[in-house]
């Protein structure tokens, strides 16, 4: 739809976004989603999890949803969201590079960035041989000599959760984590090594993670590294609207409060995937897409039949006037009887003798 003023305008390409855009493009909404192309899983090889699409490589997957989208009526751009304003009506979104668009609601699926710990040779790895989710990757590395990071207060949970994978878990504590007693108990029960100190480096072979080496020297064989992330909502276009980023209760970043439909505390504007749940899976983001594009169709919806109650929705004549009355109240124009009433009910009644 070339057009600058939409239904509704979708911040965020990813499987969320692109999830509510067919929703609402089916509802025969006006839809735009404005992308900016760096997807969180980028560095990933494949989405898992993600039923019928498993092992698909990301940048497919998100093809594949453009295409949907678009087949619906639905309108993709490429380009970044920097900023965006609440007019009489409408929320306007300023893009970095001078165009702006305007929707009567606005959804924001901009996901999340991970913040990893400063270590040579981390980030290099990213996605290929450091993981962060069992559920994304761990069939890919079950029965591998895996390391798991001490980065937070869930690493713990994460060795432990890692044990279900692989016999071979090793915990780098790497200065940053002291598990309680109970947690000694539990990462003893289950046979999980625990090595003290920090983390210098994350080593590879020929592109391939080999191991890691500790400050002090010593050196372990790894294939593969889980790292608990820092996750940050990317929320510069929500800020923008007043809104602000929560602590995570958890402690694994900090996240755009939402209801379970998508609504922020911002009336009009919504979010939904990883800006709102930072645990989200892909397959999840998608799912909570198709939710709040329903809840904003829905919303139009209401919004709608209030404007046609109000009569808002197209001009209303005096003929449309009159006709309107003339069926409310008969022949009795603003309660007043114009004799035609009398006469018809004394004409029904001599038809009744």
């Amino acid at each position: 739809m070339d057009t600058a003023r939409y239904d509704v305008v979708i911040i965020g390409g990813g499987a969320a976004g692109l999830s509510a855009a067919t929703t609402l493009s089916r509802a025969l909404r006006s839809v735009l989603v404005i992308d900016s192309g760096a997807p969180r899983n980028a560095p990933a090889a494949g989405v898992h999890g993600y039923l019928s699409r498993d092992g698909m490589s990301p940048s497919e997957l998100l093809s594949i949803g453009r295409n949907e989208v678009v087949s619906y009526g639905g309108t993709v751009i490429d380009g970044e969201a920097v900023s965006a304003r609440r007019t009489t009506d409408l929320f306007e979104v300023m893009l970095g590079d001078g165009r702006r668009f305007s929707g009567r609601r606005l959804l924001v699926t901009t996901g999340l960035t991970d913040g990893l710990p400063p270590i040579d040779g981390l980030r290099e790895q990213w996605g290929k041989g450091v993981v962060h989710c069992p559920y994304c990757h761990g069939w890919e590395i079950r029965g591998k000599r895996i390391g798991v990071l001490g980065s937070g207060p869930m690493s713990v949970h994460q060795a432990l959760l890692f044990r279900q994978w692989s016999p071979d878990i090793t915990l780098f504590l790497n200065d940053t984590v002291e598990p309680t007693d109970e947690e000694w108990d539990k990462l003893g029960a289950r046979s999980v090594r625990v090595i003290d100190g920090a983390v210098a480096s994350v080593d590879a072979v020929d592109g391939v993670l080999a191991g890691l080496t500790l400050r002090q020297g010593s050196s372990f064989d790894m294939q593969a590294l889980a790292v608990g992330t820092r996750m940050e909502a990317r929320s510069a276009v929500l800020q923008s609207l007043g809104l602000s980023t929560q602590a995570h209760p958890m402690g694994m970043g900090r996240f755009i409060e939402a209801d379970a439909t998508g609504a922020t505390a911002v009336q009009g504007v919504y979010a939904a995937g990883n800006v709102s749940n930072v645990m989200a899976q892909v397959i999840t983001a998608a799912a909570e897409g198709v939710m709040t594009g329903a809840r904003i169709n829905a919303d139009l919806i209401e919004e709608e039949t209030r404007w046609a109650v109000e009569g808002r929705l197209g001009p209303f004549s005096a003929a449309s006037e009159a006709d309107v009355s003339t069926i409310v109240l008969g022949h009795r124009p603003n309660g007043l009887d114009d004799g035609q009433e009398t006469a018809d009910m004394r004409h029904g009644a001599a038809l009744k003798e």
